[in-house]
């Protein structure tokens, strides 16, 4: 499914593609009220060929079955009227177009190579997004939590040829005390300075909120578009952006600085619907000196040897004295995030799923051994001192059921949802008006029901 999700997403990008230029275009499926075009399908065929992808099967079958099964889901989610998160897809649009201009090396070479102007390729890339996002919502909503019990698990495993048991990559759990150094008065007087400088010249009329947010604000996500955050909820935001945020009344006013383990900012309403908010915000974030960064590396390594000369544990280290909120009351032990990954939610991690800087440090550790301190940037996006336990490491090895229990878990969770949307889809494919050109028809679909007799 998550291969299927893959080949969605890329047929939305397959629009901005130049490649269809000298195809000459026809509607070859029709699904319910929407178009599947030849130049769609050639320009998607043509990317995945360009990216190295092998198809299982011919592109003229495989790709627009997915773009229709795509428009499946799509059609669904205007009948339940699926809405996803607008502050999510900007994040999202904005990682992938900062990603690609660094790969392509600069703004310039990327509006070439779709001939497209900067705002453009934004835009089509937003779509893109909340349609894949709204898809997969909806895909959560039609299969929704699967629950199983361990007695289906062991059957599922046990039922398994031994030759076929999946091979699980090495996964470590990693323990983590942080430190975060000191902020001079100096500096965040400078910052609060040049935030009621902007303030002033705001209201003076001197220069638009939007712009001075596109030049200073340190936010990447949302510089660009001029520190707007797009519709979100309180629950979204930090609990004092919120606060301050959802009692502005006056879009021409500022509101006064807000501090957030983020930085500083200040706030513009644009507009309020309900529950929801749409505002403008510039955040500056104080700079670490290398003054404090050497003061809190020489605190740091005073405490790895107070941990080494056994003076107190290093989960008592954690729990007391680390600035890490997230692992603090977990006595420093880190969780997986990644919501792609079958640890998700535990805490193993393999390699490249740890931050980059404690993936370093621990390729190389032993179970039990404690690291010295060094430098990383926190998911705050904060300049950190840390120092990492690695408390277990279990190599590479054939599925079982002492070591991979969650892993097995997710493996059947997979099956039990592939097997409720492919239903789905079938089903759905017999009440929805589909027509496919001629000539188009000779395949082997992976969905049956397609051509309606």
């Amino acid at each position: 499914m998550k291969r299927l999700v893959s080949v969605f997403f890329l047929t939305c990008f397959s629009c901005v593609l130049m490649a269809q230029e000298n195809v000459i275009d026809e509607v070859v499926w029709v699904v319910g009220d929407d178009a599947i075009l030849r130049s769609d399908v050639e320009s998607q065929r043509l990317y995945l060929q360009n990216e190295g992808q092998k198809l299982d099967g011919d592109p003229y079958c495989v790709i627009p079955e997915r773009m229709a099964i795509q428009k499946l889901y799509l059609n669904q989610a205007k009948i339940d009227s699926i809405e996803v998160n607008e502050n999510q897809v900007i994040q999202a649009t904005d990682q992938w177009v900062n990603m690609a201009i660094n790969q392509i090396g600069s703004k310039e070479k990327l509006e070439e190579y779709f001939n497209k102007k900067l705002s453009q390729i934004k835009d089509e890339r937003k779509d893109m997004v909340r349609e894949q996002q709204t898809e997969q919502q909806m895909q959560h909503k039609l299969v929704g939590d699967i629950k199983l019990t361990p007695a289906e698990i062991r059957k599922y495993y046990n039922q398994l040829p031994k030759d076929s048991l999946p091979i699980v990559p090495t996964t470590v759990e990693v323990e983590i005390v942080t430190m975060e150094p000191k902020i001079p008065f100096e500096e965040t007087d400078a910052i609060k300075a040049r935030l009621r400088k902007f303030t002033e010249q705001i209201n003076s009329g001197e220069y638009e909120f939007s712009t001075l947010a596109r030049l200073y604000s340190e936010d990447p996500g949302t510089a660009m578009k001029g520190g707007e955050l797009g519709f979100t909820g309180k629950a979204m935001l930090a609990p004092e952006f919120a606060n301050v945020a959802f009692n502005l009344n006056d879009p021409k006013k500022v509101s006064q600085i807000v501090q957030t383990e983020y930085g500083y900012h200040i706030i513009q309403l644009i507009e309020k619907r309900g529950d929801r908010i749409n505002c403008r915000h510039i955040l500056l974030k104080p700079k670490v000196s290398e003054k404090e960064l050497q003061a809190s590396i020489s605190r740091m390594d005073s405490l790895y040897m107070d941990i080494s000369d056994k003076k107190f544990s290093f989960e008592d280290a954690a729990t007391f004295v680390s600035a890490d909120k997230e692992t603090r009351n977990n006595k420093g032990l880190m969780v997986n995030k990644n919501e792609s990954s079958s640890n998700y939610g535990t805490p193993k991690y393999e390699m490249e799923e740890l931050p980059q800087e404690v993936g370093k440090v621990v390729y190389n550790m032993k179970v039990g051994e404690i690291s010295k301190p060094f430098t990383m940037i926190s998911d705050k996006q904060k300049e950190v001192v840390a120092i990492v336990k690695l408390k277990n490491r279990i190599t590479q090895h054939k599925a079982n059921l002492t070591d991979d229990f969650q892993a097995m878990k997710g493996m059947v969770e997979n099956q039990k949802r592939e097997k409720l949307l492919h239903d789905w889809v079938v089903k759905k494919i017999k009440t929805t008006f589909v027509r496919i050109s001629e000539g188009w028809r000779n395949c082997d679909f992976q969905y049956p029901g397609w051509i309606k007799e």
